[in-house]
């Protein structure tokens, strides 16, 4: 049976999840947004920086969603960023479908991520990439656009949000364009922790 298509993303209080400029990724209020995953055991051993880290429900989540991923899906944006920040490792240590317009071969790293470049639109990518995780899930990492793209097209069955203590004030809103006519959503769970409200819903068609 095939999995789930989903998203998992920090947001903060104001609705943004990543700023507006690549280049302020990586900035203060970007680390701010995703404070509560850096301290994480699960975080610290899939990156490899060693030993040590939290243990609790915010690590059972990020252990929770690495799981449960058969396979991802990603925008060029959010490529071109990672392929500069990500260790020569990437985290994903699964295929990868990224949409682009850009013509290239898979790149293959080292730890199990194959990144494949999807030309032919959102539901190709998605195509593959159910036929790469068989009965796992698919993740929808990103970007925004492309996670709106996906929930317009009526693609996601669930989603959660890590709603972070941090205000934008601007950026990359997660919902901005959202067609609200079309999508129902159902809550599912609501977990706080010290550091983050996590919040899961079933997407269902209105």
């Amino acid at each position: 049976m095939a999995g789930k298509v989903f998203f998992s993303v920090s947001m903060s209080l104001d609705g943004f999840i990543a700023p507006e400029s690549l280049g302020d990724l990586m900035g203060q209020q970007w680390m701010e947004l995703q404070q509560w995953i850096f301290p994480q055991r699960f975080f610290r051993e899939n990156l490899k920086l060693g030993e040590g880290g939290e243990e609790g429900r915010d690590n059972d989540i990020l252990r929770e969603t690495y799981e449960r991923t058969g396979a991802s899906v990603m925008g060029k944006r959010m490529f071109d960023a990672g392929e500069q920040m990500w260790p020569e490792e990437a985290p994903f240590h699964t295929p990868v479908f990224v949409v682009t317009h850009t013509k290239r071969d898979p790149w293959e790293r080292p730890g199990g991520t194959t990144f494949h470049f999807v030309n032919d639109g959102i539901e190709t990518a998605l195509d593959q990439a159910r036929e790469a995780a068989g009965d796992r899930d698919v993740r929808i990492a990103g970007g925004g656009a492309t996670i709106l793209e996906y929930v317009n097209a009526g693609l996601i069955d669930e989603f959660s949000i890590a709603l972070s203590p941090v205000l934008f004030g601007s950026g990359i809103r997660l919902f901005e364009g959202v067609d609200a006519s079309r999508v129902a959503l159902q809550p599912i769970r609501s977990e706080p922790s010290s550091r983050v409200t996590h919040l899961t819903y079933a997407v269902h068609p209105r």
